[in-house]
């Protein structure tokens, strides 16, 4: 799904942010964030949400004595920010090493990708505004995900960037980080690993399906392994 990049106006991308994919760049959703998740104002998205108690005028987000403004120092931590690192000593397991090999053979890993190389260093994204650097250029990462929307039956029917029919799909949210999280799923209802897989229908409806095949210990192992993420 095409969206908008705020920093290149008429100029839109693959979105990649927020749960919609309605964001095509890092800082587009950045500065989405920053007006409506926090009241502030800033020069992608100048205008307030209301103005109940407001009592500023004009963009809250001014530039620094660097020419940049908190959105560009809060995009530049986060591409400088390390991705979530693995339990090695759990994926290392015999336990964890079988519920990867679950992981695949249920279909999990069609959206839930395993490996992405990210684009060259040197390449011009975002509408001609961003070049990515070396340190970000041709890097092998594992998020177990594809940031693309998907259907899956826990839509919440609001279309935000895109056709109607984006209504009910969310993007496959990657699975690095996942041992750290005590609720999943977009809605967060989920308090346990298989009642998140359970909530998996639509397209995920087959993947789904196989898991209910599965024996107590292939279950243990797919655990394991997701642990170990």
């Amino acid at each position: 799904m095409q969206a908008p990049i705020f920093e290149a106006p008429g100029q839109t991308r693959v979105g990649r942010f927020g749960w919609k994919d309605q964001h095509s760049s890092l800082l587009s959703f950045i500065a989405d964030a920053y007006l409506n998740e926090m009241g502030i104002t800033n020069r992608l998205r100048p205008t307030e949400v209301t103005q109940v108690l407001n009592i500023t005028k004009g963009i809250n987000d001014q530039p620094d004595d660097l020419g940049l403004a908190d959105i560009d120092h809060f995009a530049q931590f986060i591409r400088g920010t390390m991705v979530p690192p693995r339990d090695i000593t759990l994926a290392s397991t015999p336990a964890a090493l079988k519920g990867q090999q679950l992981f695949r053979r249920l279909g999990c890993s069609t959206c839930h990708i395993e490996t992405i190389i990210t684009a060259p260093a040197g390449t011009v994204i975002d509408g001609g505004q961003f070049t990515v650097p070396e340190a970000l250029g041709d890097k092998i990462i594992h998020p177990f995900g594809d940031y693309l929307l998907h259907d899956i039956g826990t839509g919440d029917g609001i279309v935000q960037v895109g056709p109607q029919d984006t209504a009910n799909k969310l993007r496959t949210a990657p699975l690095w980080g996942l041992r750290d999280k005590a609720r999943f799923m977009h809605d967060l209802k989920s308090l346990s690993l298989g009642n998140a897989i359970e909530r998996h229908k639509g397209e995920a409806r087959e993947a789904e399906r196989r898991f209910d095949e599965l024996s107590p210990e292939e279950r243990a192992a797919l655990f394991a392994f997701l642990n170990s993420l």
